[in-house]
């Protein structure tokens, strides 16, 4: 597999569809910002060899035209010599270079169209990680602002489970007054009437402390006290 095949899915990929499948944004996007600054680093490298492939290629390709060109100035040359043999020999070796300077030529637009290629996926991964580094802060302050919704919705819920069981216990206390006062009418109810008469009638029937004291005045004349 070529350099350019191990990165193709780089240039396909997208950093906002890679954020919309993470689960814990929070959590992950550190870890693909490191998964993405050690593929770019592994690009810079692959870019750095393909650029020196194009730049070999490049200078082979000028180099060969630099022959081409000197052995057509000294056919030329041999032509104005009045030497038609020395010029056909130098005539074939210009074509002999021209022959490999079409392959040349050939591997040169080759490898100046990997160049571009890798250039791309390199500016791209380069304008990915700092959207992402950009994004950072804000994605981390949504998920903090979500997970202390979350723990809010928690504590509502659950006093909203608490008042639940503060209205039973009301309901609970109303029950026991309602037994309570039940309780007390009838034990009013069953209690018997009181007899006023026979109240006042114990109260007149006594001996009053008054017919006591003339009773002892009584004995005491008798007994000459």
């Amino acid at each position: 597999m070529g350099i350019l095949d191990r990165f193709n899915d780089i240039i396909k990929s997208n950093v906002n569809s890679l954020l919309d499948k993470m689960e814990d944004p929070s959590k992950m996007i550190d870890q693909h910002l490191r998964e993405l600054s050690e593929d770019l680093a592994e690009v810079k490298r692959g870019t750095a060899g393909v650029i020196a492939e194009e730049t070999r290629t490049k200078r082979l390709v000028d180099e060969n035209a630099a022959e081409v060109a000197k052995y057509a100035d000294f056919a030329k040359r041999a032509l104005l010599a009045k030497n038609d043999g020395d010029a056909k020999v130098f005539i074939a070796k210009k074509q002999e270079l021209e022959n490999v300077g079409a392959g040349l030529m050939t591997a040169y637009a080759a490898a100046h169209e990997n160049a571009v290629k890798m250039r791309q996926m390199h500016d791209k991964l380069v304008s990915d990680i700092e959207s992402l580094k950009n994004r950072r802060a804000m994605i981390k302050a949504k998920v903090a602002v979500a997970k202390t919704q979350k723990k809010i919705n928690e504590v509502s819920s659950s006093a909203g489970k608490t008042q639940g069981a503060i209205d039973a216990v009301g309901r609970l206390e109303e029950k026991a007054q309602k037994m309570l006062d039940e309780a007390n009418a009838m034990a009013e109810l069953n209690t018997e009437p009181i007899d006023k008469a026979k109240a006042l009638e114990e109260k007149y029937a006594a001996k009053s402390s008054f017919a006591v004291d003339e009773e002892l005045e009584q004995m005491k004349k008798e007994l000459g006290i």
